[in-house]
């Protein structure tokens, strides 16, 4: 989703940039990456690594031994990267080490929490990168605080919005809401798949008193992530999870769009669902003690709870009993952030 808005933009430069795709396979359920490729309206990848799981050492290792085959034939002037991922790290650190520039899609974003594997990521991969394109202020500040240099930090606005943008068309022909038997704004959408929450069998089990209390106000669609839903089984909370609440497999974007749009509240510990709730004006609750996106909840519609599941069912009864939070849209969050890289870019080349 981050990918596709650049690989658009990069088009009316044809005759100057060549842009190739280069997808490493970190996540490796190759349905869903079909599913989200030709969601995204993305070409099939120019390269594919293949790299699928494992421990965070092993899979950035692999990346790093796949794509520095790729950079060695293909010879890029620029690779671009986004996010936060272990991709992220590892081609940024194959290019670095080769001395190819860097463009890092998402830069400056801090959460300050060093146990955060995307911490680390963020910090090392802003720390190599010529190019910082920033979503938010609070990445311009914390890039100049660690000292970068700023004539490579660009405020450009956020890529992600420009896919949501493109994308809420086709989403709001969406049929999801009658799969599961619901009304607009008359369920509750729920997101976890972090290893500090879902990882947890403590908190996991009390999130099910959490969901049963939720569910007895609205219904309860729980999209389970595969980490998420193996310890569910593992600790046989099945039984627990059912009547209002609906678990169900990871969903595309397209109709996972059209649920988020149309909640009358999300609550997640996702990154991505922060922004895109704020953008849609939708009540979030974030199940997290810090967050890398606080223009979500400085502007947009985000609550930051914590982990104290109690603050969580306090603050999601509030919300359903109408106690909205107002919010509005941040700066540059117009659809145009990649059309904005892309001009920079050619320019810089």
């Amino acid at each position: 989703m981050k990918v596709a808005p650049l690989h658009k933009a990069f088009k009316q430069y044809n005759d100057s940039i060549e842009h190739l795709i280069c997808h490493t396979g970190q996540h490796y359920d190759e349905k869903m990456s079909k599913i989200f490729f030709e969601e995204f309206e993305l070409p099939k990848p120019h390269f594919y690594l293949g790299v699928g799981s494992g421990s965070h050492a092993v899979q950035t290792a692999k990346i790093m031994i796949a794509f520095e085959k790729v950079l060695v034939e293909q010879k890029p002037d620029l690779v671009i990267v986004v996010g936060d991922v272990n991709s992220t790290v590892a081609c940024s650190l194959v290019a670095a080490k080769l001395h190819v520039p860097v463009a890092h899609v998402e830069a400056g974003l801090r959460s300050f929490d060093r146990t955060m594997p995307e911490e680390i990521n963020r910090l090392l991969t802003d720390a190599i990168s010529d190019y910082l394109f920033v979503t938010e202020k609070s990445g311009l500040e914390n890039l100049k605080r660690e000292g970068i240099d700023e004539t490579k930090i660009f405020f450009v606005g956020n890529v992600m919005i420009d896919t949501l943008i493109h994308l809420l068309p086709k989403a709001d022909k969406s049929d999801v809401l009658q799969s599961y038997s619901v009304d607009k704004e008359d369920y509750v959408l729920v997101t976890l798949h972090r290893p500090s929450n879902v990882d947890n069998d403590d908190f996991l089990r009390r999130l099910t008193g959490v969901f049963a209390k939720i569910a007895e106000k609205k219904k309860i669609i729980f999209p389970v992530h595969p980490r998420t839903r193996s310890n569910i089984e593992r600790l046989g909370l099945n039984g627990q999870l059912t009547g209002n609440i609906a678990l169900s497999d990871p969903i595309g974007y397209i109709d996972f769009l059209h649920l988020t749009k149309n909640a009358g509240l999300v609550i997640t510990d996702s990154g991505g669902i922060q922004e895109e709730s704020t953008y849609l004006g939708v009540q979030c609750i974030t199940v997290r003690d810090n967050t890398e996106r606080p223009v979500t909840v400085e502007v947009g519609t985000n609550r930051l709870v914590g982990t104290d599941l109690g603050e969580v069912t306090t603050a999601a009864l509030e919300i359903l009993d109408g106690k909205m939070k107002s919010g509005g849209i941040p700066e540059l969050w117009d659809g145009k952030a990649a059309e904005r890289i892309a001009g920079i870019i050619v320019d810089k080349l």
